[in-house]
Parts: structure tokens; C-alpha cells; sequence
């Protein structure tokens, strides 16, 4: 009965994500009400209201997803620190940013990318805390992880971005290089 219960709630989301979705490429988002996005699922506000708080929790939802959905595309689930791992964080950050389906209007912009970053910088850094497990202290991941997850996520957004001659494998292999080189040398003066 559980499992009926998890795929419905599963589904219920689904549809009001797509009904979301489909009013993002029609409405700006201020004029998107829970209303529409409750007609759009074919359920009634009753509804939204248990899976999400208002239409900032469900974009909150929405982009948390497509961070961990990027990360988990790329990557293995023996998580290491090194240049393969770093190379393709750089392509999950560039694949995290070209994932949204919303229309790109004015109004998505002000709120929408800075929603982003602070997503895919966290799940980035839960990546990187547990490829150093048991390697280093915490005191050295909590200096170390942050630094590397601004390079790495800069990285991909300038892979994203394009505004290079290199191709884009080059251009993350050659940062992957630069972050797993740049924390070799402080191995010695951490040690």
C-alpha cells in the first residue's frame, strides 16, 4: 500500500511540475497563481498545497533536482577527488544550467539564476565533502571544499557559456587539471 501511496504523490508532483512547466512558457512567473498551476495538474489547490508550500518551494524543488539529477548523471557512486571526477563536475554544472525547459523570459531571470547557483553549489559540495572522507579532517575539507566548488562551478559555467576556441573537453579536462593539481600541492603542508 505504501509503494501505491509514494508512486501517486511521485505522479501528483510530476503533473503539477509540468503544469508549471507549460504556464512558464505561456505567463511571467509573478502572474502564475497555484490556481493555475492546480487546474493545469488537474488537481485542486488542496493538493498543490501538500506537496509544495507556494511556487517559490516548487521551483526550489524543481532546480534542487535538476542539481542532484546533473550530478548523478556524471557521475560514479565511488566518489573520488580526482581529475576524471573533476572533469565531469564541470560537465554536470554546464548540464545543470542547459537543463531547465522554462521559457526564458525577463522576469525568470532575477530569481531563477541565482536559485540555480545555490543549488548546484551545494550539491557540489557534498560531492566533493564525501569524495575526501576519510582522507582529510573535517577542518581541512570545510577550508578545501568550498574553494574547489566555486573553480569547479565557475569551470562549467564558463564551458556553458562558450566563450572560448577550445573544445569543451579541453576546457574541462584543463580546470580538472588545475583544481586536483592545486589541492596536490597542499597535500605536503596539510600533512
Amino acid at each position: 500500500m505504501a509503494k501505491v501511496r509514494n508512486l501517486r504523490i511521485t505522479q501528483t508532483k510530476q503533473f503539477l511540475i509540468n503544469a508549471f512547466y507549460n504556464l512558464a512558457s505561456q505567463k511571467d512567473f509573478e502572474k502564475i497563481t497555484i490556481a493555475d498551476i492546480a487546474k493545469g495538474a488537474k488537481v485542486n489547490r488542496a493538493t498543490f498545497y501538500a506537496h509544495f508550500n507556494d511556487k517559490y518551494d516548487l521551483i526550489d524543488y524543481i532546480m534542487e533536482d535538476f542539481a542532484s539529477a546533473s550530478i548523478e548523471s556524471h557521475t560514479s557512486d565511488d566518489m573520488k577527488f580526482d581529475q576524471n571526477s573533476i572533469t565531469q563536475l564541470i560537465f554536470a554544472v554546464c548540464d545543470f544550467y542547459q537543463q531547465p525547459n522554462i521559457e526564458c523570459r525577463s522576469s525568470y531571470g532575477k530569481w531563477a539564476l541565482p536559485q540555480m547557483k545555490e543549488k548546484i553549489l551545494n550539491e557540489l559540495k557534498v560531492f566533493l565533502s564525501k569524495s575526501l572522507d576519510h582522507k582529510y579532517s573535517d577542518n581541512e575539507k570545510d577550508m578545501f571544499v568550498p574553494i574547489f566548488t566555486q573553480i569547479i562551478h565557475e569551470g562549467g559555467l564558463q564551458l556553458c557559456l562558450g566563450k572560448h576556441t577550445m573544445k569543451k573537453e579541453e576546457v574541462a579536462k584543463k580546470i580538472a587539471s588545475f583544481v586536483v593539481g592545486g589541492f596536490r600541492s597542499f597535500e605536503g603542508v596539510l600533512r
